[in-house]
Parts: structure tokens; C-alpha cells; sequence
């Protein structure tokens, strides 16, 4: 039996990639005053992969439950060079799962995430495409250049998430870099065989392998309103991708306990040792409510860690679908018949 997947026969080449083309996922959430910007954005976009490369593309808008009107203008979206599809879930299901319905919802062959609040920019994306198609790499990952503008206790915070998921683990993770990707349709196929429910993107486009390259770039500010990933959300998602991805709180939380196993094994040998050099007992009241204090405060850690893991066995066993789709629409792009410059000057 194998167990393993073979996906050769995806190659990365030009003519395959303009055969498929690329699907632009955007999970959006209450993202109304930027996203017919963002539109056009992409749609100038599509004219010029389709002029440079022959690249047919498409967009996914996943809208994640939004409150405001973002799924009302999703709909009203035009089909200006590029096909569109309005993919609109039955509630906020997070990033991670709104992710994963483009990815379902996607058409094309390769794949680029890309966030909905004008942060990632889509010039950019046509040198990841060239990455793809003219230097064959199957992903191409984006990360911040640098953090400059963000507090110490942040940087600190980051970096340590970091070198706590990547311990030990066998393929690590890029620090600093972020969901705006591009996979190549190998790529793609590799991921969508992951059949886990709590996915970390980040993570698992790391685990896949094959040719991988990092871009750095500056994320531009906000065209609008603040971000509604807060310290909790951070915090959050940083448990969610610590406990789905990686054993490293484990190894932790087993790391505390031996440690504390020797600090306590050597106090108690230098309370041997006293009695038995000078015959005095050392009164035990304050050690001992410290000792039981620490010891019971440590195995309420470790009890929580275990729970995060067991909560995500629970949610496997479970089953349950990752999201639910209220609502789908497309539209599709006419493609103008008159022949291009380079089409006509080749005929003549």
C-alpha cells in the first residue's frame, strides 16, 4: 500500500502554468470601504499576467460572516479581466477556515493568498508569479522586511513563538513570514491531501516541501478602518498554530517538569545534608507551602496543555465540516476576441 502521494505529473513549467492560470483567494471580513479599490487593483492585475505571461486568472472572495456590507459589494464586483467567485460562509469560522473554502472553491491550477485590507500588495504578486513560472518555485512566501514600527514586547512576542514552534520540529517554519503566498498547482494538490481539521496554513505550506523562496517586502498601511486582530486574537492564533502544528508545548511542559523534579530532589538532599552534618532540622512550614504552591501551579499548566491537545483530538474525532457555505456566486470574464499587439505584429 502506498502511503504516500505522487504528484510528478504537476510539474511546474510556463506552458502548464498558463495553461491552468491562478486563483487569487481573499478572505474578507467587514472589509466594505476597501474592497472595490482592492478590485480594480486586481483586475489591472490580471491584464498584465495575461499580457506578460498568458496567465488567465481568477479571484475568490471568501466572505467570513462579515457584519457590515462587504457581501453585498463582493456580489456587485465586476468580471473586468479576471473571473470572480463570491463565496460567502454561514458565519465567522476564522482565517484559517475561510482559507481553506477558497482553497475548495479555487479553479485554477496555482493558487496566491492574499489578505482583503489593501496590506498585501498585489504589484507585488507579479514577481512571485515570475518566481513561479520563469524560476520554477513551487512556493513563494512574503515576509515582513522588517518591524521597525512595532513595540519591543511584540518583536519579543513574535520571535518567541517562533523559535517555540520551530523546536525540534524537522521542517521549521520561516520566521516573520505571513499567509500571503503563492503555490505553484503541485503545491496546491500536496495541500488539499492534508486531511487535518485545525489547519495552520502557515505551517503546513512549510511541511509540504518542495522549491521554496522568500520575498521580503514593506506591508503598506491600512487604506482604511483598524485591524480587528487584537492581542487576544494574536494570542489566540498563536495557540491555535502552536497546538495544531507543533509538540514543542509538550516538550515544554515535560522540560518544567524535570526541572523542577531536580530543583526538588536537590533540596531535599541539602536538607539531609544539614541534619545529618549538624543535626538541626530546618523548619518546613514556608518550604513546604511554596514547594506544594509551585509543584500545584506547574501541573495546572501541564493539565492545560494536555487539554489543548486533547480538545484537538476531540475536534478531529468530531468530524465536523471545517465551514458552511450560505451563498456562491460567480461570474466569468469575456475575454475581448480582437488579437493583441504581439498577436498581430507575429501574424504580419
Amino acid at each position: 500500500m502506498m502511503l504516500g502521494s505522487d504528484v510528478s505529473n504537476l510539474s511546474t513549467t510556463a506552458a502548464t502554468a498558463a495553461a491552468r492560470g491562478l486563483s487569487i483567494i481573499v478572505p474578507v471580513y467587514n472589509e466594505a470601504a476597501g474592497l472595490v479599490a482592492l478590485h480594480q487593483r486586481l483586475c489591472e492585475l490580471a491584464r498584465t499576467l495575461r499580457q506578460r505571461h498568458g496567465l488567465s486568472c481568477e479571484v475568490v472572495y471568501v466572505d467570513d460572516g462579515s457584519e457590515d456590507s462587504t457581501l453585498a459589494i463582493a456580489r456587485s464586483l465586476p468580471a473586468d479581466s479576471i473571473d470572480l467567485q463570491v463565496v460567502s460562509l454561514s458565519r465567522n469560522f476564522g482565517k484559517e477556515a475561510a482559507l481553506m473554502a477558497g482553497l475548495d472553491y479555487a479553479r485554477r491550477g496555482a493558487v496566491m493568498f492574499m489578505d482583503g485590507d489593501g496590506q498585501h500588495p498585489p504589484a507585488l504578486i507579479e514577481q512571485l508569479v515570475k518566481h513561479w513560472i520563469e524560476d520554477g518555485y513551487d512556493v513563494v512566501y512574503t515576509a515582513k522586511a522588517n518591524r521597525d514600527n512595532e513595540s519591543f514586547p511584540r518583536r519579543l512576542a513574535v520571535h518567541g513563538f517562533y523559535a517555540l514552534i520551530n523546536w525540534g520540529a524537522r521542517q521549521k517554519i520561516p520566521q516573520d513570514a505571513g499567509d500571503f503566498r503563492l503555490l505553484s498547482p503541485r503545491a496546491v494538490a500536496a495541500l488539499r491531501q492534508l486531511p487535518e481539521r485545525n489547519r495552520f496554513f502557515k505551517g503546513l505550506a512549510s511541511w509540504i516541501g518542495f522549491r521554496q523562496i522568500r520575498v521580503d517586502y514593506e506591508p503598506a498601511p491600512r487604506a482604511h478602518g483598524v485591524t480587528t486582530f487584537n492581542t487576544a486574537h494574536l494570542l489566540g492564533l498563536s495557540i491555535e498554530g502552536l497546538t495544531s502544528f507543533s509538540v514543542a508545548p509538550l516538550r515544554l511542559a515535560s522540560l518544567l517538569g524535570v526541572i523542577l523534579a531536580g530543583g526538588a530532589f536537590l533540596f531535599g538532599l541539602s536538607i539531609l545534608l544539614e541534619v545529618l552534618t549538624t543535626g538541626k532540622q530546618v523548619p518546613g512550614y514556608p518550604s513546604l507551602v511554596v514547594g506544594l504552591m509551585t509543584i500545584g501551579g506547574v501541573q495546572l499548566i501541564m493539565i492545560g496543555i494536555v487539554g489543548e491537545y486533547i480538545g484537538k483530538i476531540l475536534s478531529e474525532l468530531k468530524a465536523r465540516p471545517i465551514y458552511f457555505v450560505a451563498e456562491h456566486s460567480e461570474k466569468h470574464f469575456e475575454a475581448d476576441k480582437t488579437p493583441s499587439v504581439d498577436e498581430r505584429t507575429a501574424a504580419e
